[in-house]
């Protein structure tokens, strides 16, 4: 028996190959012509002979194979290196025959050519047989060695003509006559089709297994290697039980064949495969990202984009996308149970015969992807106190007790039909502590970004509850009502303008004109319709008083709060300057928020908030590289440090003793932020952060619509922030903000010693410092009541 050869040993020689190898190409394609007479019959002699003589010398050049450059898509990491996405027709990693693991090579030489090592590009003996067993009329057989499927794939058709055969063997002869094994068995493993869009094995192992290859097991292995003879076929997500019988056959081979231990072999074939089929295919929920990034990349670069193997490195940090995606899933799902059940998503007739109706409910389901941890189900009986569901999966399940709570009103008799529990509905279930409970996926949608206050590096961001179910990116293209999360920068307005934080200003009602709303006449009320008249500006922001927002622009004037707004990077046409602008009634978006909390956060400089780090060819070489706008900077500085500090310090109070207060469970005293919450709920915001990273968090409809008349930014987005900050300020140690030079403290509270030189960035009007209430007569501070 010839020695099959691997890796590093000399493949390419003679001894290595076998006597075939030493023989003169014209002999060998006479020898060879033999065997393929033999094996293709009479018929073929005739084409076979004219093939041989004529043919050969017409060959297509191998090009393509000896500079062999395939297409490889675009692929997005994390700043900390973890795979995100990919695009691009071809799915493909190209893998180097030194870093393809041993285990997967035998694997994929045990399924499609145990003898590649030792033949010299045809398995004569193959052709003989097949040729025989075609003959006599039963099943067709091939006999297509690793290098005559590396001649198809990239010469031929796969039509099934002698003509083409005869051309297969030619190939196959001159592929064997210019490039070594190592090289053949390359080419072959990182351009063969594995089914799922996916080329080549390095990126199969990822797409079936989230693996490397050197991470797989024998049974992946295996699995894997079943894969080239029928992709569809074998495909362990479409065909489990066809894949199953090919991988066994595979383990068995390759335990005869040496290459596993009759223990591997057992462990193999017991082993319970998990493969990705959830709704993350990379194994982290950032597909809003993935998204963003490749319509950044495809701006630049345009058709490249999907085909010269460019590597993305974004900003996002996987613990802290992680963290976000969790918190938000949480937050909305919260929402839900809070609102009541609505009943299953669709009702079907299951067949009485037990074959049809397994089919008819695997089809049913197919129309009702799970979402992560959701997952759908066909009700098979159900009653108040019991409900039996089977999942896509097969797997049949019982709920009862508490599992069943969520859907209890739509269990009982007297139940709608139309919205009832019952045999034939189409429910959603999720496994929580050891037990099955009814939910429903959500109508509401949400968003949450947060980002570096230092530099705007974005490092978490969740653009809706499922991407695959709307792929509308709510981060950045959802612009909606910021209610009273604007008022901080009415507020800092108001600071360039002579108040401060103690500024006396009465909490009472107050109506405008049509003139002065832009629109009709306007008596605003606080949220609670409850008015505390004269008090601080401090304590305004503190507890949301709209009353005091509004009374402070009508002070400092609508255009002035507008135009000054736009330092924080918002924009003019979508903030009119009417009173409303107090309460929020222009349109922002979450990465706008970001952006513009980053400045109170920094000191008063304006940082952009970006995605992309870098972008590499696939060899590493740089093709672009961020420059972003940093705090520090002072070419960046929109506000002047003391007026940072003073909103920092407001907006610090509304953690301590506002409406943001059950942020103080984190228990750091460096949190700040402002809850936000529009006309009859329609939107909820949370915008808060620490010195070192800003969090934005959304929910809303995406049809406006009230959230419920009790619902607040400080009730349902509140605890989303909480949740990712929790988590991503772990470790963290708490940071003091220094007072900044031109800052004092009087009578309880900060205020301007002096406009100093230069420290204004574009002030206009600043007035004279303002003493506290305890420095004027009684008749001063009347007149600062307005």
């Amino acid at each position: 028996m010839i020695q099959k050869t691997r890796g590093d040993e000399p493949s390419t020689t003679a001894a290595s190959r076998g006597w075939w190898k030493s023989l003169p190409l014209a002999a060998r394609i006479s020898l060879g012509s033999l065997a393929l007479l033999l094996g293709l019959g009479l018929t073929g002699a005739l084409v076979a002979a004219f093939a041989l003589t004529m043919a050969y010398p017409n060959l297509p050049p191998l090009d393509t194979l000896t500079d062999y450059r395939p297409k490889i898509p675009l692929r997005i990491f994390t700043a900390d290196n973890v795979l995100l996405g990919e695009f691009g027709e071809e799915r493909r990693n190209v893998a180097r025959i030194k870093d393809i693991p041993d285990l997967m090579k035998n694997a994929v030489l045990t399924a499609e050519d145990d003898n590649f090592y030792s033949h010299g590009g045809l398995d004569y003996l193959g052709i003989v047989r097949a040729g025989l067993h075609n003959f006599s009329g039963g099943t067709r057989h091939g006999a297509s060695t690793i290098t005559q499927q590396v001649a198809r794939n990239f010469f031929l058709s796969s039509e099934q003509t002698y003509t083409r055969k005869i051309y297969e063997a030619l190939l196959a002869w001159k592929i064997e006559s210019s490039l070594s094994k190592d090289q053949i068995l390359e080419v072959y493993m990182n351009q063969i089709y594995l089914g799922q869009r996916a080329y080549g094995f390095s990126s199969a192992a990822q797409i079936y297994f989230g693996k490397t290859m050197a991470q797989l097991t024998p049974a992946e292995a295996a699995m894997l290697a079943g894969l080239p003879k029928a992709p569809s076929a074998y495909n362990p997500v479409v065909n489990p039980k066809r894949a199953k019988t090919r991988q066994q056959y595979i383990l068995q081979r390759m335990a005869q064949l040496g290459y596993i231990t009759g223990a591997q072999l057992q462990q193999a074939l017991q082993e319970e495969l998990r493969l990705k089929t959830n709704s993350s295919e990379f194994g982290i929920h950032a597909e809003y990202v993935a998204e963003m990034a490749r319509q950044l990349v495809y701006e630049q670069f345009k058709e490249e984009t999907y085909t010269r193997g460019l590597i993305v490195h974004t900003t996002i940090n996987k613990a802290d996308q992680e963290a976000a995606y969790y918190a938000l899933r949480k937050g909305v799902m919260d929402y839900e149970r809070n609102h009541g059940y609505r009943g299953p998503e669709a009702y079907m007739e299951i067949p009485a015969a037990k074959n049809e109706a397994e089919e008819a409910i695997e089809a049913e389901l197919a129309d009702h992807a799970d979402s992560d941890d959701i997952i759908a189900a066909v009700v098979l009986e159900a009653s108040p106190k019991s409900v039996r569901a089977i999942l896509a999966s097969g797997e049949e399940i019982t709920m009862s007790g508490a599992g069943l709570s969520f859907a209890t009103n739509l269990l009982s008799e007297k139940a709608p039909p139309t919205r009832k529990v019952k045999r034939g509905a189409i429910i959603r279930v999720y496994h929580d502590n050891g037990i099955w409970n009814i939910t429903q996926m959500p109508e509401v949608a949400a968003a949450f970004v947060a980002a570096n206050t230092s530099d705007g590096a974005i490092r978490a961001l969740i653009g809706g509850f499922d991407f695959n179910r709307n792929k509308f990116n709510h981060v950045t293209q959802a612009w909606r009502q910021p209610g009273s999360s604007f008022k901080p920068f009415i507020y800092s307005a108001s600071l360039e303008k002579g108040l401060s934080p103690a500024t006396i200003i009465n909490d009472s009602p107050i109506s405008f004109n049509a003139g002065e709303t832009g629109g009709q006449a306007w008596s605003p009320k606080n949220y609670d319709g409850t008015y505390d008249g004269p008090i601080t500006m401090r304590k305004g922001l503190t507890q949301s008083k709209n009353m005091v927002s509004i009374r402070i622009l009508n002070k400092i004037g609508a255009r002035y709060g507008q135009e000054y707004a736009t330092r924080f990077g918002f924009e003019a046409d979508k903030n009119p300057a009417y009173l409303t602008l107090a309460l929020g009634a222009g349109a922002v978006t979450p990465l706008q928020m970001a952006g513009a909390y980053a400045v109170f956060a920094n000191g008063g400089y304006k940082v952009n908030p970006y995605l992309i780090a870098k972008v590499t060819d696939s060899e590493g070489k740089l093709l672009s590289q961020a420059n972003p706008d940093k705090a520090g900077n002072e070419a960046n500085r929109v506000i002047d440090v003391r007026n940072a500090f003073l909103v920092d310090s407001m907006l610090k109070d509304v953690v301590k003793f506002g409406t943001a207060r059950k942020a103080l469970s984190l228990k750091r005293a460096d949190l700040a932020g402002k809850t936000g919450t529009t006309n009859d709920s329609i939107d909820a915001w949370f915008a808060g952060y620490n010195p070192g990273v800003v969090g934005i968090a959304w929910i809303g409809f995406d049809q406006p619509k009230s959230l419920g008349s009790k619902e607040t930014g400080g009730g349902i987005a509140l605890p989303i922030w909480i949740s990712f900050m929790q988590k991503a300020l772990k470790n963290t140690p708490v940071e003091e903000r220094a007072v900044p030079e031109g800052i004092v403290q009087s009578g309880g509270d900060y205020r301007y010693v002096e406009n100093l030189p230069g420290s204004g960035v574009g002030s206009v009007g600043v007035g004279e410092n303002v003493p506290t209430p305890e420095e004027k007569s009684r008749n001063e501070v009347k007149n600062e009541l307005f």
